[in-house]
């Protein structure tokens, strides 16, 4: 798994545009942390973000 700022550089994205792509139902992470809102996004999910 992996953290929002991590998925969002191998992604070559902002992680505001996650948040943004999360809000908007597009690119929701695999795993959130109810207790902080942590996002963890799959390395497989990366292929779906360059898409």
């Amino acid at each position: 798994m992996l953290t929002i700022g991590d998925f969002a550089r191998y992604g070559r994205v902002s992680p505001r545009m996650l948040r943004h792509y999360d809000a908007i139902g597009l690119l929701t992470p695999d795993r959130t942390d109810p207790a902080t809102g942590y996002r963890r996004y799959g390395a497989a999910q990366l292929a779906r973000l360059n898409r």
